[in-house]
């Protein structure tokens, strides 16, 4: 077999370009340090069970991810970034094989699940999940394999039991990964859709290995929950009481907020929209009831997440697994028939690339008015980029001129992948700050009495992770626990200095250094800002 034939080698190739290159280029964010310092604390404290975040109870999330990133940095060390993340690139990796292995399962069209899956990793949310060290990702890699192999129980007569053994370890693994988060946004939907389109079939013949499925996801889900709670009942009923409000008053937005939910596939927006339009495409797609499948399972999706008050962009991630697959129903229709389409047809379709091959022929010229400051440290960069993001729009027009489709589709994933090989080393330069003072200067005022260092009240996991080991935080509930130290070292916020002033007044207090791990010149966020205080027995 060629390898232009061999779409699922070429889509493994995409994702290792998409995934896995140029991974530290970002700087870490706030959730990447709660994980990675929580995986940190796995090996150097020896919590692999009851996890901790600053040494404190961290049971909100479950731990299989945090064991996995704690395994490659066993494996690859903990200050590599690449390292860190090479556990969300290789589930955002998954992910992207199963939308096309069901995909395939669907339609047995192996093009359209090529399709499909080159869509899924470009879609924005997806590519960013699977280059980020956060957990969602993972949840819904393990989930989207489940699903495959649930749907091989409705819709197959062989390998029933292993299938539902399978099925049961994958969606255990995904409650172990965030919770009931994918069951909820990624499997629902999915069964109401498969219900709605292929109505459950024979299911009297699959009760019993759909059973053993649910008996080893309830025992793998549950296990690692029950036996932190056993033993240490307080801490995880008092993180259960916090979370459950969170869901009710925490983040709340109002029920159309993820109405423009195709957003977030990026440069497939405009696609995507098209491809919901039911009444247009229901007769143009070569399956009609794997389409109308996989359109239920999208829509079904939007509708259950935005019934909950909680909503942030980042929970639309299960949402784009159905859309990829539902999108890849409207580009294999141009496939086919784009040079036989009416004028007004293609309009969308010559707005959506044009806008494409608009910003790789701009990029020059914008990036330089925006990076003229820093152009000295990253002119090969944004030379190299410039170059190939002109040459893909210049490609993008003269194809489309000539209506030809496809080349037009695939050199829009070409241009996602030259953005990650060329344009992201350019981000490591963008985040200047002449002020930036990393929170390890605190060694530079060690004495060789090895002072102690606390947080006055409240921690950010930024700080944590950069520091490399746990913070004891003052305060105490609603009291100040003093340290019965003669001198100790002391971080506070801006907004806390009074206060640290009257709760220490029996103190000698002497200012001796600022932190400041604002990485971007354009914004100061204070909890990112420290005073640091040497605080003496007088």
């Amino acid at each position: 077999m060629k390898l232009k034939d061999n779409y699922l080698l070429l889509l493994v190739m995409v994702c290792i370009a998409i995934f896995f290159v140029n991974l530290d280029a970002i700087l870490v964010n706030i959730m990447e340090a709660r994980n990675f310092a929580t995986a940190r604390e796995m090996i150097n404290l020896d919590h692999w069970i009851f996890t901790t975040l600053n040494n404190e109870p961290r049971y909100e999330k479950p731990p299989l991810p945090t064991w996995l990133t704690a395994l490659s940095m066993l494996l690859f060390g903990m200050k590599s970034l690449f390292a860190l993340r090479l556990p969300a690139a290789i589930m955002g990796t998954i992910t992207v094989i199963f939308i096309y292995k069901l995909g395939f399962k669907i339609t047995a069209h192996r093009k359209f699940a090529f399709i499909a899956g080159l869509i899924g990793v470009t879609s924005f949310y997806i590519l960013h999940s699977g280059r980020d060290g956060q957990w969602d990702i993972h949840t819904h890699a393990w989930m989207i394999m489940a699903i495959y192999g649930m749907y091989r129980i409705f819709a197959e007569e062989g390998n029933k039991y292993t299938n539902g053994v399978i099925a049961g370890l994958l969606l255990g693994c995904s409650f172990l990964s965030k919770g009931p988060v994918s069951m909820y946004g990624l499997l629902l939907p999915f069964l109401i859709a498969y219900g709605a389109v292929y109505k459950y079939k024979n299911l009297r013949s699959k009760w019993k290995p759909l059973i053993l499925m649910v008996l080893i996801a309830f025992i793998v889900s549950a296990s690692w929950s029950l036996y932190v709670y056993f033993f240490d009942t307080h801490a995880v009923a008092k993180i259960t009481e916090k979370e459950t409000g969170r869901w009710l008053d925490y983040n709340t937005r109002p029920i159309y907020y993820y109405w423009s939910f195709v957003i977030q596939t990026g440069i497939w927006t405009i696609p995507a929209f098209v491809s919901l339009l039911y009444p247009y495409l229901k007769n143009r797609v070569f399956d009609k009831p794997g389409y109308k499948f996989t359109l239920w399972w999208t829509l079904a999706s939007v509708v259950l997440l935005s019934i909950i008050p909680e909503k942030k962009s980042r929970y639309l991630l299960p949402v784009l697994i159905p859309l990829a697959l539902n999108t890849a129903f409207y580009i294999e229709y141009l496939f086919r028939r784009f040079d036989m389409m009416p004028k007004k047809e293609k309009l969308v379709v010559y707005f959506n690339f044009s806008l494409i091959a608009l910003i790789g022929l701009a990029f020059p010229i914008i990036g330089f008015y925006f990076l003229k400051d820093i152009f000295s440290e990253i002119w090969p960069w944004f030379l190299i980029t410039s170059i190939c993001l002109g040459l893909i729009g210049i490609l993008i027009f003269y194809y489309l001129r000539r209506n030809r489709i496809k080349p037009v589709f695939y050199l829009s994933v070409w241009f996602i992948i030259c953005i990650i090989f060329f344009a992201f080393p350019i981000a490591k330069k963008m985040e200047l700050n002449p002020s930036y003072k990393s929170i390890s200067v605190i060694d530079q005022h060690f004495d060789e009495d090895d002072l102690p260092v606390y947080e006055f009240s409240g921690f950010t996991p930024e700080l944590i992770w950069e520091y490399g080991r746990p913070i004891k935080d003052l305060k105490n509930e609603n009291a100040y626990d003093i340290p019965d130290k003669e001198r100790f070292l002391l971080l506070v916020t801006e907004s806390q200095t009074k206060e640290m002033k009257t709760v220490l007044s029996g103190f000698k207090i002497e200012k001796i250094d600022e932190i400041d791990m604002n990485a971007s010149l354009n914004s100061h966020r204070e909890r990112l800002y420290r005073n640091l205080f040497l605080i003496s027995s007088e």
